[in-house]
């Protein structure tokens, strides 16, 4: 099957699944945004427990996502991996130890003996879901804005800053990025406590984080959309791979794939129909509206950015080192071989699906967080 595929077609078939990847990672940065809420929607400790526990059964589906994420990208684009993740490393650090400090939260949180107190790893918890979230949407902005880097003839790279990737924060839209991205990560919480918790008053405390955040996002998200379609970008010459400045090129790319263009406004249009629902239908399931409108934006905006000749990672310092799905990629025979073995995804995600549906066959209450030995 794969074998009698050319060598661009894999490149943009791992594109592809990054961007389904980093769809389904955006999506279940609802934790991280339920993390944020815990003190306005869980008036007490009783209330805390329950959105914690909520959060618990999901929270290592979000860090496997994460890690799947990193992984398809280090196999599939390993240039773009060495560049990212070994130059601008204060940033991914800083990541890094925001997620390391939700897994000991979650674990650490209801131990007997606790000596910190479960108030530090309630703060633990709000820290990976505010810098955390925002950092991830700062590096996600850097994509568009470009980092300072240079690749040699020997596919070796460095940064040219000693600042290693913390300038991006300077950039205001990689930071309205960021923003975004925490904004939407309290909205879709919300919507997920209203249908996974059976607590009228957390729900009614929900309807109003959605009343409220769901402009502010809204705001956010429009001048993220006008940047992009207005900001100049980076073409290349597919047989010379020679890197040009070209204005209004995201644009252009929405012109040339008006597919994009409708994954795009189909999923913030459903991602406004979720938040109607729940907010205004007094419905139950404005989650999964919201969380397929996500996805579905996601998959456009990658694709806006890795197709029609587009450079993914620009270069400020070089831009001839910038980076483009095909200069960027691994070896023909190695996506060839990954390939197959994506094959499995779908299974992995059923398997997921399987289990969610059993763990939420009915809306978790505050009884059977008091019931449970061993809640979080």
């Amino acid at each position: 099957m794969f074998n009698h595929w050319s060598y661009l077609a894999l490149q943009q078939y791992w594109w592809f699944l990054i961007a389904v990847l980093a769809a389904a990672f955006v999506f279940m940065t609802f934790v991280q945004g339920g993390q944020t809420l815990l003190y306005m929607l869980g008036k007490n400790e009783a209330e805390r427990d329950l959105l914690v526990n909520s959060l618990g059964r999901k929270w290592e589906l979000g860090f496997t996502s994460l890690v799947m994420f990193g992984g398809a990208l280090f196999a599939a684009f390993p240039l773009f991996y060495s560049v990212s993740f070994g130059g601008a490393y204060y940033v991914w650090m800083a990541i890094l130890f925001c997620f390391i400090i939700q897994a000991v939260a979650y674990e650490y949180r209801k131990k007997p003996n606790n000596i910190f107190g479960t108030r530090t790893y309630e703060t633990f918890l709000f820290i990976n879901g505010s810098l955390g979230i925002i950092l991830i949407g700062t590096a996600l902005g850097t994509l568009f804005t470009g980092g300072h880097f240079i690749v040699d003839d020997m596919h070796l790279s460095h940064w040219t800053l000693p600042s290693y990737g913390l300038e991006a924060v300077l950039v205001p839209f990689n930071v309205a990025f960021g923003f975004m991205l925490f904004f939407l990560a309290r909205i879709q919480a919300a919507l997920y406590f209203i249908d996974n918790i059976d607590d009228e008053a957390v729900a009614a405390r929900a309807r109003k984080v959605l009343k409220y955040e769901t402009w502010i996002f809204l705001i956010l998200f429009a001048y993220i959309l006008y940047s992009i379609l207005t900001m100049n970008g980076y073409g290349y010459d597919p047989a010379t791979g020679i890197v040009h400045r070209e204005p209004l090129k995201y644009w252009h790319n929405l012109l040339a794939m008006p597919a994009v263009g409708v994954s795009i406004a189909l999923g913030a249009l459903l991602v406004l129909w979720g938040i109607g629902l729940d907010l205004f239908a007094k419905g139950r399931r404005g989650i999964w509206f919201s969380g397929i409108g996500t996805a579905l934006v996601v998959i456009g905006l990658f694709a806006l950015i890795g197709y029609n000749d587009t450079v993914f990672y620009p270069s400020l310092s070089d831009p001839q080192s910038s980076l483009t799905i095909q200069n960027a990629s691994g070896s023909r025979y190695t996506l060839m071989s990954m390939a197959y073995v994506s094959l499995m995804v779908p299974f992995v995600l059923g398997y997921i699906a399987y289990v969610w549906r059993a763990m939420d066959r009915k809306s978790l209450s505050l009884q059977e967080v008091e019931n449970d030995p061993h809640h979080y």
